[in-house]
This record gives C-alpha cells, sequence and structure tokens, in this order.
C-alpha cells in the first residue's frame, strides 16, 4: 500500500517519460504505446529454456531430449532492436532507469502469465573483481525493481561467483559451458525451496543452468529463470 502511495506521488511528480523516443510514458512506464508495441515480443516460447518456438507445444525438442535443471523460463522478449539498447545501457552505461522499466516489464509480464510465484529472487552473481569494475550488477537492480512489484525477497547471498571467469559474450556455446564450471558455491547454507535466477540476457543458458544446478545440489526443490531477453 505505501510503495503504491509512492508511486502515485512520483507519478504525479516525475510523469513517466519514453526512454525510446522521449514521448509521454504510459501505465506508470517510461514506455509510450507505440514503443512497447515495437518491442521484439517473443510470443509462444519454450516453457523450460524461454526460447521462441513455433506451433503450441510446451516444450522444445532439446528441452525434451536433455531437460535443464530450470522448471521455468520467463524470458519475453528477443534480443533485438530497441530491447538491447536499453539492455545494454543499462548494462555498460549506468542507465540505471532502463532497469527501472525492464524489471517493471518483467513483473508484468510474471503477474500476465500467472507463474508460480517464488520464495527468493537470486540474482545472478558477478565476481567481485568484476563487480568493483562496473560498480554494480545489472541483475542485482533488476532483481530489485522486481522484488518491489512482486512483494517478493531478494537474497543475493545465496550465491556467490568464485571463479573470475572470462565474460561469457566472448566465447561459443562449448567455451560457455567449460568457462562456468565450479564458477559457482553455495557456502553450505539453507536454500529456499523454490528459487528465481534472475538475469538481463539468456544466450545458450550455459549460465543460469549451471548457477540452477548448483542450488539443487544445494538443497533447492525448484528453481527458475526470469530474464529479459534471449539471444540465440
Amino acid at each position: 500500500m505505501l510503495y503504491d502511495c509512492i508511486k502515485n506521488i512520483q507519478a504525479l511528480l516525475y510523469p513517466p517519460r519514453c526512454l525510446l523516443c522521449g514521448q509521454a510514458g504510459e501505465h506508470g512506464l517510461d514506455l509510450c504505446r507505440g514503443c512497447r508495441i515495437d518491442l521484439p515480443w517473443q510470443g509462444h516460447r519454450c516453457e523450460r529454456c524461454g526460447a521462441a518456438m513455433p506451433g503450441q507445444g510446451r516444450v522444445c525438442g532439446p528441452c525434451l531430449r536433455k531437460p535443464p535443471p530450470v522448471s521455468r523460463s520467463l524470458i519475453p522478449f528477443a534480443y533485438r532492436a530497441p530491447l538491447d539498447g536499453l539492455i545494454l545501457g543499462m548494462k555498460f552505461s549506468d542507465r540505471l532507469a532502463a532497469a527501472a522499466l525492464l524489471g517493471q516489464l518483467l513483473a508484468r509480464t510474471a503477474r500476465q502469465e500467472g507463474v508460480a510465484l517464488p520464495d527468493a529472487l537470486l540474482p545472478v552473481p558477478m565476481h567481485p573483481h568484476r563487480l568493483r569494475e562496473r560498480g554494480y550488477n545489472q541483475a542485482h537492480e533488476l532483481a530489485r525493481v522486481i522484488a518491489r512489484e512482486l512483494q517478493l525477497p531478494v537474497f543475493p547471498e545465496l550465491a556467490r561467483r568464485v571463479r573470475h571467469t572470462t565474460m561469457q559474450s566472448r566465447l561459443d556455446g562449448r567455451a560457455r559451458r567449460h568457462n562456468l564450471r565450479d564458477a559457482f558455491d553455495l557456502g553450505g547454507q539453507t536454500l529456499p525451496s523454490h528459487v528465481v535466477i534472475v538475469d538481463d540476457v539468456v544466450t545458450t543458458g550455459s549460465t543460469v543452468n549451471e548457477l540452477a544446478a548448483c542450488l539443487l545440489r544445494g538443497g533447492a526443490e525448484r528453481v527458475d529463470v526470469w530474464a529479459c531477453a534471449r539471444a540465440r
């Protein structure tokens, strides 16, 4: 209730303004109707990995043949213009207004699709060296917004990145999987039953699958992924 009142006051004092075209935003988002329609929505997608798929099936062929450790992926967008500009600005140019918008879009998609809400949100951890270089973890910024919108707890301390790995975007699929081996540690703590991993972009799924497998070995019963975009 208090959060809703604060949002209403902020909307009166600072009306939403589209981050893509500068026109007036709508529905409390810094996004206008036209730009919202132009976003690269994925449409029908695999429930397990979040990749776009034809037809009305629930799970894609690769996930049927080799089920991933992730139970459900909520990834509403493809990694294409103009969404890629928002993500790159959030990730590398300190444009945290983009994180607020993308977090709101993820939270609203979760509501609309009626996905199971978790016991905890876990932003994909960054190694301390990279965190110092960038100054913030974009996945954590997304998780903060989602948590406020859906009244969920964020537990970034559930996992740590203990290996300073090469950036995944510079590697192919096989190298990505090898790069992340033993990259995460849970520290022996008791885990919530249902955890949602929050990330900005999923490409091959190597990062979220490695982290999900680590969480399941540590005692979590279900791990889902919520991310802004799928790049493949």
